[in-house]
This record gives C-alpha cells, structure tokens and sequence, in this order.
C-alpha cells in the first residue's frame, strides 16, 4: 500500500482504522461471521447508492488487511474520481467471514471521507463561476484523532488545506488579542518566526489597517457581509505589499460565491469536514451478475 498526494499519511490510517477494528472487535471478535463456516469465500462490490466524490480508499483497504490479508480489493476509481448511483467503486474477494468482520469498518471510513470529498467538491464547484482563482479551505474543526483522514478527503474533492495543526502558522484570533494588541502579536511572530504566515482575524476594517501596518502576511476576515469584504479587499488592495485575504465564519454554498466575487483569495468552509453528510455506500455480495 502506497500513499499518494490525495492520501493521508500511512501510519494514521493505520492508527485510525486500528482503533476502528477494535471497536468491533473486543472483547470477544465478530461472534456472528464465527458462524460461517471456515474456508467460505465470497465475491462482492463497493457500491455507490447516490452520486458524490469518492475518498478513504486507504483506509478500506486497511480495515480489509488487519483484519484479514487474504481479502483482496481491487478498485474501480480512485479518490477524488466522482460517482453516480450505481457505480462500482470497488471489488472485495476472500474469506467471506473476514470480508464481513472488515466490512462496517472499511465502509465508516469510505462513507465518511466520500462524504467530505463531496462537500468540498460542492463548495470549490460553487466558488469557480464567480472567481477563479478563489480557493477553498477546510479549518480544524475536525474529528478528534482523523484529522489527517479529513485534509486528505477535502484535497480529494478539490479543495486545500488550512494549517494542520498549531504549529503550522501563526493566527492570531480575537481570544488571543485578550492578552497583546494586533501590531505586538505580529511583531511578535515575525521575530520569533520570521519564515511562517502570520495571519490576523479581523471583525471590523480598522482591524484590517491595523493588520496591514503591523506587517501581517495575511487577514482573515470573520463573519463580514460580503460588502464589508468588498471594502476590506479594497483596503488590502491599496496596501503596498501584497497581503492575502481569507473570509470565514457561517460560510454556506451560497454565500461562498459572493465572498469570491468580492474579491476573496480564500474562503474557509469548517462545515466541510464538521457537517459533511455521509456518502452512502455499501458492499452488495456478488450474485454473479454485472
């Protein structure tokens, strides 16, 4: 198993679907597929029921290889390929007691991840006709431990990566201008680290002057109308050094186009991994048929 550039890291997905197994599995393993008798084989397909972007293909093939290595799965579409219903977009051979131990797990984690890929792809699809080049962000309102898991599912539906952990870049949000002002948190971090963006959440335009005098690399502008965006874009625009402008804060897939066309170079969307609803499919026992 290889990882490629819409992967996670291989040894989160083996961390992640480890714990997923044990779940199931303690204390006393599948009691039900126990009763299939030994040496049963089966063939069967991953099966889209509804259309959507497909995500999670390491983290199926995992569930399948801790649980049993004889499982094999051959895939019909890899991740960030889109589906419509019916689509194969996979095929599972082996043990048919272990195919159906692996099974729930294989298909949380292909559900799930298909489902942020989808929701990415819906907001990247709806920010496209009013800017080009407006790109869309997933935040860290993540599921606790797959975070890694969720960043690879929304660049596999098209959308990017905000920073990954604290430690990525600095942004200094309004809790944090509790203790120092605006030009003291970016002197702050310039000096400490001079190579990092240095990003200031902003509620109000004075903030945004502010942010740009203090030599901020970047602002985020935070529950904004589109017009007040507009206005900032303006602000930043005028500014002698190029600054780039981020917009969150109840961004829905309609207002995500306005904020594009205002003139925004990112918008993030916490909803995509936060409220992503699932993609529904399932793992249909080959009947011979199709």
């Amino acid at each position: 198993m290889t990882a490629g550039p819409l992967d996670p890291p291989l040894v989160a997905v083996r961390s992640a679907v480890g714990r997923a197994l044990a779940e199931d599995l303690l204390p006393l393993g599948d009691i039900t597929a126990s009763l299939v008798p030994e040496g049963a084989t089966a063939r069967a397909r991953v099966v889209a029921r509804s259309a959507g972007v497909v995500a999670g293909r390491l983290c199926a093939i995992e569930a399948f290889a801790q649980v049993d290595p004889a499982v094999a799965v051959d895939w019909e579409l890899a991740d960030g390929s889109p589906v419509v219903a019916g689509s194969v977009v996979a095929r599972v051979s082996g043990p048919l007691p272990s195919i159906l131990t692996a099974e729930r797990t294989a298909l949380n984690f292909l559900c799930h991840l298909s489902g942020v890929a989808t929701a990415a792809r819906l907001y990247v699809d709806a920010v496209a006709g009013a800017n080009p080049a407006t790109r869309v962000l997933d935040t860290r309102k993540t599921t606790p431990g797959l975070r890694a898991l969720e960043k690879a599912a929304v660049r596999a539906g098209g959308a990017h990566n905000h920073r990954g952990s604290l430690s990525e870049a600095v942004l200094v949000k309004d809790n944090h201008l509790g203790g120092l002002t605006i030009a003291e948190a970016v002197a702050r971090a310039r000096h400490r680290w001079p190579g990092r963006l240095v990003e200031v959440e902003c509620d109000r335009a004075d903030q945004v002057t502010e942010a740009l005098e203090a030599g901020a690399t970047a602002v985020l502008l935070d529950n904004m109308t589109p017009d007040e965006v507009a206005s900032c874009v303006a602000l930043v625009w005028a500014h002698p050094t190029p600054v780039s402008v981020e917009v969150s804060g109840g961004v829905t897939l309609d207002s995500a186009p306005r904020y594009a066309a205002a003139g925004a170079d990112l918008v993030s969307v916490g909803a995509i991994t936060h409220s992503a609803p699932v993609l529904d499919l399932g793992l249909d026992l080959d009947t011979g048929e199709g």
